[in-house]
């Protein structure tokens, strides 16, 4: 299908088989398909599945008696584009937090940290490419960063901390750049992830809410990061900051 096309004549959209009514207008948003299902059988009530098309899994149920859904995003800004686009687009939602995980880059950020990103710096074109001529600064919405910096607060009492700055998206995986790392360092960057820019980027463009939550996995300093299946499951503080700032004003 073309990009930007959308088929009528089936039920949902190109990547989402839900149908209309089928989310509600909040949304978790992690990457892993099987951390949405985590989500829907463990933190949200009565969750039913909307949707499974190319494995991503999304499910709406509700978090303290209001509607709220998840849908997995995919790995990178390019996917996390398509989910978001087609739910702010075609399905009403007006709030998506990603709950997602972080590499580390300070000493100061330690595995299972929370980050709160309260801006997106990017590689990527996305930044360049919504008006011609200017490279947007991606940032959240100022409403969800408040409330998720209000929860925060209230998770100070565990062992991990929670930091609130810049990350950096990133639209490499696995290229070498200890001087880009040392560079952003020195410019505040808490960590480095690959979907937050895109999902701001495309909240703007489409007039809705968007923030990132994330868990540390992993530190580009020292090597500490946590197995696959820590990754998974080892996201909860994160989890409920992302849900508290999504019920704010709901």
């Amino acid at each position: 299908m073309t990009p930007g096309q959308l088929d009528t004549s089936v039920t949902g959209t190109p990547h989402i088989a839900a149908a209309p009514g089928d989310f509600a207008p909040l949304v978790l948003m992690p990457g892993d398909p099987r951390r949405a299902r985590r989500i829907a059988e463990t933190f949200l009530q009565d969750a039913r599945q909307v949707t499974d098309v190319r494995g991503i899994l999304g499910y709406t149920g509700s978090h303290r008696g209001v509607p709220m859904s998840v849908l997995a995003s995919g790995m990178g800004i390019p996917s996390v584009t398509i989910y978001a686009t087609e739910l702010f687009r075609h399905y009403g939602v007006r709030r998506i937090v990603r709950v997602g995980t972080a590499g580390a880059i300070p000493a100061s950020v330690s595995v299972r940290d929370v980050v709160v990103a309260s801006a997106a710096h990017t590689d990527s074109s996305v930044s360049r490419v919504l008006v011609d001529g200017v490279t947007l600064s991606l940032a959240p919405s100022y409403k969800l960063l408040r409330a998720a910096a209000d929860a925060a607060e209230r998770e100070l009492s565990g062992a991990e901390a929670v930091h609130i700055g810049p990350v950096f998206s990133s639209d490499h995986f696995y290229l070498d750049r200890p001087a880009l790392f040392d560079a952003l360092e020195r410019r505040g960057t808490l960590a480095v992830e690959m979907e937050a820019a895109g999902l701001y980027a495309v909240a703007c463009a489409e007039g809705g809410e968007a923030l990132a939550v994330l868990t540390v996995s992993d530190h580009l300093r020292t090597g500490d990061a946590l197995t696959a299946g820590e990754r998974e499951t080892d996201f909860d503080r994160t989890l409920r900051i992302a849900a508290t700032a999504l019920l704010t004003d709901a």
